[in-house]
This record gives C-alpha cells, sequence and structure tokens, in this order.
C-alpha cells in the first residue's frame, strides 16, 4: 500500500431489518372483535409499506364472513396495544436527514487517530485503532444508505459522492502544486509531456498524482491514498452492492481471500496497479461490513458467533504482522493481509455491540461539539493534517531561535507538536472548511455547531 493504515478529499444488537424500501403508511388489520357487516363492503386498502403483506381483502368474493359476536364479549386485543410493525434497522427508523451520533463519533475517533499516528508515528496505534478499517466501513453503510434511495440512480449517487470529495481536494491541490511549484519543480522534467499530463490525477485522484522530490512534498501528498481508494470504492458501489446482497458473507470472505492473495504477490501486477488493487483487497471486507451494517446483517449475529469470528481474524491477523515485520516493524500499513484481518475483527465488534441510544454523546457538550464539527470537516481535517505538520515543524524550528522560549516550552517533545497542530488544524477549518459545504450544496459555515442546519 501506499501509506500506512492510518491514513471523497483527507451498532448492545441491533434488531432484525426489513428490506430497504421507502417506508410508508402502513395499515394494521382491524382489531377481530369488531364486525363488519355483510351488507358494507370492505373499505379499499391504503398504501402499504412496500414488502409488506396487505390484510386479506373482506368481501363476498373472500368466503363467508365471520359471525358477529356478542357485545359483552370482551376483545382479544385490549385497544390500546399498537399493532406490530416490521422492524427495520436504525438508520430506517431515524428521521430523513437524521444522523447516527456512534458512527459520528467512530468518524471523529478515526481522525484523531490518523493525526496522532502521523505525529509520534507509533506503530502500535495501527493495533490499538485500526481508523482506515473504521473509516472504510463508515464510508461504505453511508454509501449503501444513499444507493437505497428511491429519488436517485446509482449513477447519481456516485456523481453527487464526487461531487462532494473533489472540489475540497483540488483547493487543496492549487496550495501543494504552486508550493511545488514555487520551489522550482516541474512535472515534465523527466517525462516530458507525459509528465504534465500525470497532473490530471490531481482532478480525478484515481491513480498516485505526482509530486516533487522532496521530504515535504512527500508528507503532503501520502494520505492522498486514501483520497484514492474511497474515491474506487465509490464507483464500484452499485455494482458491488448488487453481488453483496446476493452472497453477502461469501463477498466478506472473498476480499479476505485477495488481501492474503495480494501479500503473497504471487499475481504479478503494473507498478501502477500495485497501490490501489492493495488498497481495494485490503479494506474491501471492511466497505461490505457497512453495507452488512446498513441491511442489518451485523445485528442478527449472535454474540457468540461475533467474539468468535473477532478473536479467530484479530488472533491470526496479528501473528501474521508480528511474525511478518517489515522496515516499520509490525506496523499494519506495511502488511495488507494482517491489516485486512485485523480491521475487519475490530469493526465488527464495534459495530455488533454499540452502545444503547446516542443521548449519551449529546449530554457532554464539548464531545458532541466535537463530534459534529469533525464530521462536518472530515475531509479538510484529513487532506490538511499533514499541512498542519509540516508547518509546526517550522513553527517549533523558530521557537528554538527565542531563548526564553526554549527554556520555558517543552520544544523537543512529540506531544507539544501534537497540541501545536491542532490549532493549524483549526485555522484551515475556518478558512478553507466551507470548500466542503459549497460541495455538498450547503449554505457556507465558518464553524459547524451542534444544533446547526447539516
Amino acid at each position: 500500500m501506499n501509506a500506512p493504515s492510518a491514513p471523497q478529499p483527507l451498532p448492545v444488537p441491533r434488531p432484525p431489518s426489513a428490506p430497504h424500501l421507502s417506508p410508508t403508511l402502513q395499515l394494521a388489520p382491524a382489531p377481530r372483535t369488531l364486525p363488519i357487516p355483510k351488507a358494507l363492503p370492505a373499505p379499499p386498502p391504503g398504501p402499504l409499506a412496500s414488502g409488506s403483506r396487505a390484510p386479506a381483502a373482506r368481501s363476498a368474493a373472500a368466503g363467508p364472513q365471520p359471525e358477529p359476536r356478542a357485545p359483552s364479549q370482551p376483545p382479544t386485543r385490549p385497544p390500546s396495544q399498537p399493532p406490530s410493525q416490521p422492524r427495520q434497522p436504525s438508520e430506517l427508523r431515524q428521521k430523513k436527514g437524521g444522523r447516527d451520533l456512534y458512527l459520528d463519533l467512530l468518524r471523529a475517533l478515526a481522525l484523531i487517530r490518523v493525526v496522532a499516528y502521523h505525529t509520534f508515528n507509533w506503530a502500535w496505534l495501527t493495533l490499538a485503532f485500526p481508523a482506515m478499517g473504521v473509516m472504510f466501513a463508515l464510508a461504505g453503510s453511508l454509501m449503501a444508505r444513499s444507493l437505497d434511495r428511491h429519488d436517485r440512480t446509482g449513477t447519481a449517487v456516485v456523481r453527487a459522492r464526487m461531487r462532494r470529495l473533489l472540489p475540497p481536494l483540488w483547493l487543496f491541490a492549487v496550495f501543494v502544486v504552486g508550493a511545488m511549484f514555487v520551489n522550482g519543480w516541474a512535472p515534465g522534467e523527466d517525462g516530458g509531456r507525459a509528465g504534465w499530463a500525470e497532473l490530471l490525477w490531481w482532478i480525478v485522484p484515481l491513480n498516485d498524482p505526482p509530486a516533487a522530490d522532496s521530504d515535504w512534498a512527500r508528507q503532503l501528498v501520502a494520505p492522498l491514498w486514501y483520497i484514492r481508494a474511497y474515491l474506487l470504492f465509490v464507483l464500484v458501489s452499485p455494482l458491488l452492492l448488487r453481488v453483496f446482497r446476493r452472497t453477502p458473507w461469501s463477498s466478506v470472505t472473498g476480499f479476505l481471500a485477495l488481501a492474503a492473495l495480494a501479500q503473497t504477490g504471487l499475481v504479478p501486477l503494473p507498478a501502477r496497479l500495485q497501490g490501489p488493487v492493495t488498497d481495494l483487497v485490503t479494506f474491501g471486507a471492511c466497505w461490505l461490513l457497512g453495507f452488512a451494517h446498513r441491511d442489518g446483517l451485523v445485528g442478527r449475529l449472535s454474540a457468540a458467533r461475533v467474539w468468535t469470528l473477532t478473536l479467530l481474524t484479530m488472533a491470526v491477523g496479528g501473528w501474521f504482522g508480528l511474525t511478518h515485520q517489515t522496515e516499520e516493524g509490525y506496523d499494519l500499513g506495511e502488511i495488507p493481509f494482517a491489516q485486512a484481518l485485523w480491521s475487519f475483527g475490530f469493526v465488527l465488534l464495534l459495530l455488533r455491540f454499540r452502545p444503547r441510544g446516542d443521548r449519551w454523546v449529546t449530554r457532554l457538550r464539548p464531545v458532541h461539539a466535537g463530534v459534529v464539527l469533525l464530521n462536518s470537516r472530515a475531509v479538510t481535517v484529513y487532506l490538511w493534517h499533514e499541512v498542519a505538520l509540516v508547518l509546526g515543524v517550522l513553527l517549533v524550528d523558530r521557537m528554538w531561535q527565542v531563548p526564553a522560549l526554549e527554556r520555558s516550552l517543552p520544544l523537543e517533545a512529540d506531544w507539544f507538536l501534537f497540541l501545536l497542530v491542532w490549532p493549524l488544524i483549526g485555522a484551515a477549518v475556518l478558512l478553507i472548511g466551507w470548500a466542503e459545504d459549497v460541495a455538498a450544496k450547503r449554505p457556507p459555515r465558518l464553524w459547524p455547531r451542534p444544533g446547526a442546519r447539516a
């Protein structure tokens, strides 16, 4: 893969789900205790929820009608008891446009972990919280939710996802490519016109965009592997979702097998395709777990089966990672098969055993505010956090030249750089984050807050 596990621009058990169809008004069968006169025709059936069974027509053609009960006979069902409704996944129970704060919290934690990993470069973070697997699973669930909408075609959904991802990336490209040009970089020095044509990957990042041969430039473009993989998953999701719903768990197992094959290197691939293909097969199982979460399949799994699958996949993945270390040690970002297994088990556990409700998030106002902000500016934070790290290192270098700061501040500590990076990320949110609102066709906001219109 092109970058470590850390890095559309940078669910207590769930009830079984009903088919993903538009929830409409459903008529409950009339109580059996209320007689219907034979002389009166039955009223025409009202609109029914798609996929539900309609009550039998009460007409003469349907056969003999039940005899009326005596008025003194008590009803078989208390009038106050509501009729049974088909159980649906939590995503369908939410009002249109509603947010699942638990999933938003996971995405916010994943972004924080990405920044921490690139600051401290701790390999154990890829085991403690496989952020990229979490982010791909959440994106897969949201993609399936969008594809289930009946007011859009699959092509329209893909186009909308690309529209929300690419403009913030283009704004980032203007800054990064401009900085490289100012420092003397020319993409055509080695490849002539073909080198300049490579700049097209900055517009539609289906492959690695070109960058200058310098440490800071390579650091700025390193997280773009996630943007490329996310875009590829979006493009294949309409077909992938149909295949998944025919053979759900076989599809998941197939991606894990492909990850094992990619680890062996037995199938030769052109150098240009190695990165994209490896990323897709490594995180494909997590993306399909997002589909399974959307369809309620994860919630139907028994707790015992989930714990068995989790322990098995994480044990094998952890063992493989420890026994196949690279120059980066046991960093899962460099070991595709270990990354695929460990991330799958970790994500399955998070989606199956989730807290009941999300009011505990809203009660903690600072946490709620941070979750809303990070989710509203996820692309901005992901793309610009490396820029903030580069600027943070430059600022620390300047501070070393001021004796008072050198004596009073822990300039040599990585945690000091980590704290310094977040105000710089906040500045990017204020100055550039509005591009995400414009791309999503929302009114631009400087600083998204809870309660504001999303």
